[in-house]
């Protein structure tokens, strides 16, 4: 396995282009096979995570073609085949996206449960049980799920719990049922606006994105467009607060600050000065130690789970002590033992991490467990006296793109190791 080598010690100072977000582009991959026509995405990350869903579509019968420019173009009209295979699906849980149009489009799917990082119960029942109320028929066997329908009716549907790919699996769905769909109780994060401004350029009709209800209306086909994916507010958080444990002062162009308003406020308590203006966010942080921060985890607008790593770190080097809690997964903190191994003071208790914020961080052999498990040991490593090595650096390239190449721009000094 590759691993990052950090020498750590220095800031990070300069200006860098935001990436386009994963968790926008991965469903309207999927929401291609919806429509009769080629579809054109601009901005697409380079991640594996975005090379799966590819590959996954691929391996059905859609044809992908990239241009000189990088766009790339998807035809998903004529799939030979409705089976997502346990092989590409297990290593990312996005891979249940394509159950919903598979369903809508192709009247069928057979779909292995997946599978992607280990941080907590997501679970697929939010998925199945809104497909099996638009009419859907569901069984699970031998580890897949297997759906079909004549045909999707539209019809009122609460969710349980709040789910970004569920509230996503089911708008995509309900895009061709017949009638309308009220959806409740959904995520209101803001990649649900952008599938469903995609959507709708596709000629979906969805009213009430990034609000408690969504309303769809059903229509006969959906047609082909051009769609640029917007950036991606964790990568543009990771990187400013990259910048607060260095002691940085960085610029990151063609990002919403309105994304980030509760991470903006976080840094900003942290001692982070921030200046924004609509298109891009700039942090300087002085020559001080951080301001231990308090931080609970929630979906939108409230503060990211996403997030939570790398905040452990800036308050593992804060004046004092503070509190983490987790309340989106359960399983989240399997960054803080590696954390301790660098020589951060932090105890989990339940959902929740005590940090007291020490003098020096010290580099060392740590493994990645996950994806931001990967990011905040980066973000260890950038601040730490001597060499750090990260182990498992795949997570870190499912959901970053040419990280080290970024951070090396702005002055760290990082080598990626081969295997």
């Amino acid at each position: 396995m590759e691993k990052l080598l950090i020498k750590g010690g220095n800031s990070l100072h300069g200006t860098i282009n935001c990436s386009g977000a994963k968790n926008a582009a991965l469903p309207m991959i999927a929401a291609t096979i919806l429509c009769n026509e080629k579809i054109t995405l601009k901005n697409l990350p380079y991640l594996q995570d975005i090379t799966t869903m590819f590959e996954l579509l691929g391996s059905m019968g859609a044809n992908i073609l990239l241009d000189e420019n990088m766009n790339f173009t998807i035809s998903s009209n004529e799939l030979l085949d409705t089976e997502a295979r346990y092989e590409l699906v297990k290593t990312m849980r996005a891979s249940i996206l394509v159950l919903g149009p598979l369903v809508a489009k192709y009247g069928k799917a057979r779909i292995a449960l997946p599978g992607g990082c280990a941080i907590g119960s997501r679970p697929v029942n939010f998925h199945l049980d809104a497909l099996e109320q638009l009419g859907a028929k569901i069984e699970l066997k031998n580890g897949y799920i297997e759906a079909s329908a004549k045909e999707l009716i539209g019809t009122s549907i609460k969710f349980d719990g709040i789910t970004v790919t569920g509230t996503e699996n089911i708008m995509m769905a309900a895009c061709l049922a017949k009638g309308t769909t009220s959806l409740t109780n959904v995520a209101k994060e803001p990649e649900i606006e952008d599938l469903a401004e995609f959507l709708n350029e596709m000629g979906a009709k969805i009213k009430g994105a990034g609000t408690d209800k969504i309303i769809i209306e059903g229509v006969s086909e959906l047609k082909g467009t051009t769609f640029s994916i917007p950036a991606d507010r964790i990568e543009a958080a990771t990187y400013l607060a990259a910048a607060t444990v260095t002691q940085g002062n960085i610029c990151i162009k063609g990002i919403n600050p309105k994304r980030l308003k509760k991470v903006l406020d976080k840094l900003e308590e942290s001692g982070a000065e921030i200046s924004c203006d609509e298109n891009s966010i700039s942090l300087s942080m002085s020559k001080q130690k951080p301001k231990p921060v308090d931080i609970t985890t929630a979906p939108f607008p409230e503060f990211p789970t996403d997030m939570q790593a790398q905040f452990s770190v800036i308050n593992a080097i804060a004046d004092g002590t503070s509190n983490i809690y987790e309340t989106v997964f359960e399983n989240r903190f399997m960054h803080i033992q590696e954390l301790n191994r660098m020589g951060c003071d932090i105890e989990v208790n339940g959902n929740q991490a005590i940090v007291k914020g020490v003098k020096n961080l010290y580099g060392a052999e740590v493994m990645a467990t996950d994806l931001r498990a990967s990011a905040s040991l980066i973000l260890a490593g950038l601040c730490a006296e001597g060499q750090t090595i990260v182990d498992r650096i795949y997570h870190i390239d499912r959901g970053y793109e040419r990280i080290e190449e970024k951070l090396n721009y702005l002055g760290a000094d990082i080598i990626r190791l081969p295997s």
